[in-house]
């Protein structure tokens, strides 16, 4: 379908956002509650739309709605509408202010602490923008990212995996992982092992398809080993360094988390190479997105913060 006069009057942002309601609770009747509309205005916005489209959007059954593949599409492409909305009010806004703004961040525990000293650098120029937070694993904050729910990624960065629509920025051009324990475990008083020493060992490891564990699993792939067995496999990194704090079990972290005030004084990493493991630590941006200033005043600090740990190294 061509685009003329037409669809452009008839397709309003009010109908997109009824449109990605409706798309995200699966249910015209709770987009009805949610939206404080009634349920036959939802119905004829939707109608109207697939109308105008030519195409389906949903597919409707008994227990509620499912976005047809068109439907699916213009959801996309609707989420960047509303989010070049978003960014083009917030720079009316700070116009006359940069250092005004919120900054979304998303981060997986091991950065946690880099992040903070970003931010702690940051408050002190320009307290007025405020931080928003996400802890959790990449694949799930790579996600965030392309719905536009994030800003910037501090993660791990592995060239092949980086898609054409990212751009990173190299904060730290190497972080390695470690096999991490207790500081009174035994294997710390041993010099020079290997993975394969460490196959009979308690482990928690991440789940062998998440960002980390397929990682870890390509580590012992080169060295010829399984992947060890394993007594608790969890993404949480804090459920692990609380099973390591009993003494007993062994992961494979960054060792960034040895930057981390709170683990210090009894996390240690076992005399294992696992230089191979290296990779950069970079902020990552979608490439064809709009930065507003204090998002780019977060990246430019990102840099000189990082700059200076490294050196501090």
């Amino acid at each position: 379908m061509q685009w003329d006069d037409r669809v452009g009057r008839r397709l309003r942002l009010k109908d997109l956002h009824t449109l990605q309601t409706v798309a995200a609770v699966g249910s015209m009747a709770k987009a009805s509650e949610r939206l404080a509309l009634s349920q036959p205005a939802i119905s004829k916005a939707i109608s109207d739309m697939e109308q105008t489209l030519g195409a389906p959007l949903f597919d409707r059954s008994s227990s509620g709605v499912e976005l047809t593949d068109c439907g699916r599409m213009l959801v996309e492409r609707a989420r960047v509408i509303f989010d070049e909305v978003r960014q083009g009010v917030l720079d009316i806004e700070h116009m006359s202010d940069p250092t005004r703004g919120e900054v979304r961040i998303g981060t997986i525990e091991p950065f946690t602490g880099a992040v903070s000293e970003i931010i702690s650098q940051l408050v002190r120029r320009y307290p007025r923008i405020s931080y928003h937070v996400t802890v959790s694993d990449a694949d799930s904050l790579g996600r965030e990212l392309r719905e536009r729910k994030l800003d910037v990624l501090i993660v791990r960065w592995v060239p092949p995996l980086v898609a054409d629509d990212l751009a990173a920025q190299v904060l730290f051009k190497s972080s390695s992982l470690a096999v991490m324990a207790e500081r009174r475990h035994p294997l710390l008083l041993r010099k020079k092992l290997n993975l394969a020493d460490l196959m009979g060992e308690r482990w928690t490891l991440s789940p062998p398809d998440s960002f980390l564990g397929r990682i870890v699993v390509d580590l012992f792939r080169r060295r010829k080993l399984p992947l060890p067995p394993t007594v608790a496999t969890t993404i949480s990194i804090y459920m692990r360094l609380n099973l390591l704090a009993t003494g007993g079990f062994l992961t494979v972290l960054p060792l960034t988390m040895l930057r981390h005030r709170s683990n210090r004084a009894w996390l240690r990493a076992l005399d294992v190479d696992l230089s191979d493991s290296s990779s950069p630590i970079a902020a990552i941006t979608l490439k064809k997105r709009h930065s507003g200033g204090a998002v780019r005043l977060f990246l430019q600090a990102s840099v000189e913060v990082c700059k200076g740990i490294a050196g501090a190294r």
